[in-house]
């Protein structure tokens, strides 16, 4: 298991967990990323925020937030 933020461009996984309080796993969860959800990484730039495509959708998500989502 690795944290959403350690997959390079093109790279896929499905989110296992997300670690963090209610208020954040609420809102991750809100957009669409939820356990057993398949994502790819299309943008993963040093201190940009990271571009994932995940049911049907862009998303895009801050380093921190990346590191509180685990996918294998």
């Amino acid at each position: 298991m690795k944290k959403l933020i350690d997959l390079k461009k093109d790279q896929s996984g499905k989110v296992v967990s997300i670690e963090g309080d209610s208020r954040f796993v609420s809102r991750i969860t809100s957009i669409g990323l939820t356990p057993g959800c398949d994502v790819t990484i299309v943008k993963n730039e040093k201190r940009r925020p990271l571009l994932v495509f995940a049911r049907d959708t862009m998303i895009a998500l801050n380093s921190k937030e990346c590191e509180r989502i685990m996918v294998e």
